[in-house]
């Protein structure tokens, strides 16, 4: 499906425009357009398999959860301030509270129990960690792209750093389908990643 075929304020196409922008600037390799797309469309796959959530926001939280994404900390922060600013003149209050909590949970992709919105969202975004070998190794080039700023062993200690934490959780995903379905992709992926991580470490020592 088309970005703004997803988008689910159909007064608010401007504001449509400006956050596909954003995701279109020339310094995104791998938090671009493509990506938002896969998320949209994992959204739509647990939706299909059963799971239960608010459409409305989650899907919204989709658009904005990478709107600023430039390398900092503060990213997903950020992004949900605009979120704040912009969706105020569409939403009700507790609507647009609720983009921008979900919105900050990309973060840390470690949603509640029983937070049904939170576990499809941070699902969405992580069910890159599943994907085919050539579509996981061409997100992996892309991410090292998007740190260009730092050298290779900065970035290879880094990304091990968060490949380990990855693999020291109980479970990537919090969803029972993503679980059953994308789990045992995942680690493989990581941890073939991440074997290529620590080669070229060893050889730098």
């Amino acid at each position: 499906m088309e970005l703004p075929q997803h988008w689910p304020l159909p007064d608010a196409t401007e504001l449509l425009g400006d956050v596909l922008a954003a995701y279109d600037e020339p310094t995104r390799r791998y938090h671009d357009r493509r990506h938002l797309t896969e998320v949209l469309d994992r959204i739509e796959e647990l939706r299909a398999e059963g799971e239960h959530f608010d459409p409305l926001t989650v899907t919204l939280a989709a658009f904005f959860h990478d709107s600023v994404y430039d390398g900092e900390r503060d990213a997903e922060e950020r992004s949900a301030t605009w979120a704040e600013d912009a969706l105020g003149t569409y939403l009700d209050a507790d609507a647009v509270a609720e983009v921008a909590r979900l919105v900050r949970l990309t973060e840390t992709h470690d949603p509640a129990p029983d937070d049904r919105s939170g576990r499809v969202l941070s699902d969405a975004d992580l069910a890159i960690l599943a994907a085919p070998a050539e579509r996981y190794a061409e997100y992996a080039a892309t991410v090292r792209e998007e740190y260009q700023h730092l050298s290779d062993e900065e970035f290879r200690v880094g990304r091990a750093q968060v490949l380990e934490r990855l693999l020291e959780k109980e479970s990537l995903f919090s969803t029972p389908f993503a679980r059953i379905s994308w789990e045992a992709a995942a680690r493989v992926n990581i941890s073939a990643e991440l074997e290529t991580l620590n080669t070229y470490l060893s050889t730098d020592q």
